[in-house]
């Protein structure tokens, strides 16, 4: 586990857990669930997009709507959709236990159904069946590392949890609320691997966000998602919320972006130099192949209570719009908080039941949103082209190129102008807007005002 990792994990003292797993033993990777596998509910969704190609919407049930439930955002479907989202991830929809309860959606007491305060199993498949109408793939998050003290496996399979050296069931690290799984039991991983295969084909969902991912043996991952990919009626995208190389061997599409936030963005606002970003490219991308992507964010419900939003992290509505479009544009899979696309200003604290999100905020900051995703939609050299970065201490600026589609980016990650120097291949060169198709001819300098960027393109 990474420095930076353990710091966000100590942060974080109530919505997520860790611990140290005993040794393993030694087993097949290819261990199949034998179980009765449910009957599928709906169609399997063919729109499931490649994983470089995803926008990520994250949904914090609980503050989103006035119901705070998923009726609530079932009827916000269609303005999650207008903002060139192509893939919902919902927040745990499980029962929360009472016994030791501090409220965390991750202290589960039911990994296979919905709990009341959310709504039904009928609720969750309606919200699933609304997203893929619009062409819009579902995302679960999944807990496999602890259960509530509750959770009847307390009882009935004791075996399945770690144990003191008096006898007792651990909890897990110094979180009370939840008690820590044992991976050695072959028994709970199929088990938590039956859960997980069971939402695939109750509610018609694909694929995962898997809560502190770096935790479990990277064995029991790859016995999970040999699992679920071998359900050939579904593709399935698989996020690891972690930063362990060895996950995308495991089968994960994506490891979470933590270094690039902790360490790349908060530390260019704070004075750093922008080319720190290169820095995390290297990092974060070591160990991907193929499709595997980061994916990056400005916020999550981990540190958005903690931290603030981003409008307060990183220089209001247009630092952290800037900020973005290196997220969405540069390298990496862009993440999306609930609320970020109104400049929503106030932290959404844990356990997230004190605040609603006013959707009525900041309608520009939402058209600018749609404007970034809108492009990044439309153009494969953003998603999938090669990069060539042209960083310096104050600007963020690269070109991206796949066939028959060529991209110069340039953001300002100032809060002054700067009159950036363009690439010596890029001089004296003509080009389209990115956003307004207007003819473009780039010099041998680049004026940026405080906090702007510019896309242009040649096709």
């Amino acid at each position: 586990m990474s420095f930076l990792f353990a710091a966000l994990l100590t942060l974080l003292s109530c919505s997520k857990h860790n611990s140290t797993s005993a040794p393993v033993p030694p087993m097949d990777s290819t261990t199949t669930v034998a179980d009765t596998t449910p009957a599928q509910y709906g169609t399997p969704f063919a729109g499931v997009p490649d994983p470089r190609d995803v926008t990520i919407y994250q949904v914090n049930i609980r503050a989103f709507s006035r119901t705070h439930d998923l009726s609530g955002v079932t009827a916000r479907l269609d303005q999650i959709k207008a903002l060139g989202v192509n893939t919902i991830y919902l927040m745990p929809v499980y029962p929360v236990g009472s016994l030791k309860s501090v409220n965390s959606p991750y202290c589960i007491r039911n990994f296979d159904s919905v709990g009341a305060e959310y709504g039904s199993l009928t609720d969750l498949r309606n919200l699933v069946d609304g997203a893929h109408s619009r062409g819009m793939a579902v995302l679960l998050d999944f807990v496999v590392n602890q259960t509530s003290w509750d959770h009847p496996w307390i009882t009935q399979h004791p075996d399945w949890y770690m144990h003191n050296g008096s006898g007792n069931i651990n909890q897990l690290s110094t979180y009370t609320d939840v008690a820590a799984l044992n991976f050695t039991s072959t028994a709970m991983r199929m088990a938590i691997i039956r859960s997980m295969k069971g939402w695939v084909y109750r509610a018609n969902i694909d694929g995962f966000r898997c809560d502190f991912a770096d935790n479990p043996p990277i064995d029991f991952w790859q016995q999970a998602i040999d699992t679920l990919r071998g359900i050939n009626t579904h593709k399935l995208l698989m996020l690891a919320e972690g930063t362990r190389s060895a996950n995308y061997g495991a089968g994960f599409d994506y490891n979470f972006g933590m270094q690039f936030y902790g360490a790349t963005l908060k530390g260019i606002f704070g004075g750093g130099a922008a080319t720190l970003i290169d820095n995390s490219n290297s990092v974060e991308y070591a160990g991907a192949a193929g499709t595997n992507q980061i994916v990056r964010y400005l916020t999550n419900h981990d540190v958005d209570g903690s931290d603030g939003g981003p409008v307060s992290l990183f220089g209001g509505k247009s630092g952290s719009m800037a900020a973005f479009v290196v997220i969405a544009y540069m390298r990496g899979v862009p993440f999306i908080y609930d609320g970020t696309e109104v400049a929503f200003p106030t932290p959404i604290v844990f356990p997230f039941t004190s605040m609603t999100i006013d959707w009525t905020l900041n309608p520009d900051v939402t058209a600018q949103y749609t404007q970034v995703i809108g492009l990044r939609n439309n153009s494969t050299a953003i998603r999938r082209g090669a990069l060539v970065s042209y960083d310096n201490s104050d600007v963020c600026a690269f070109t991206k190129i796949a066939a028959g589609d060529t991209v110069f980016v340039a953001v300002n990650l100032r809060n002054s102008s700067i009159t950036y120097p363009v690439p010596a291949a890029l001089q004296n060169t003509l080009w389209s807007d990115g956003f307004d198709s207007s003819v473009q001819s780039l010099g041998t300098q680049l004026t940026l005002p405080a906090y702007g960027y510019r896309v242009f393109r040649r096709q």
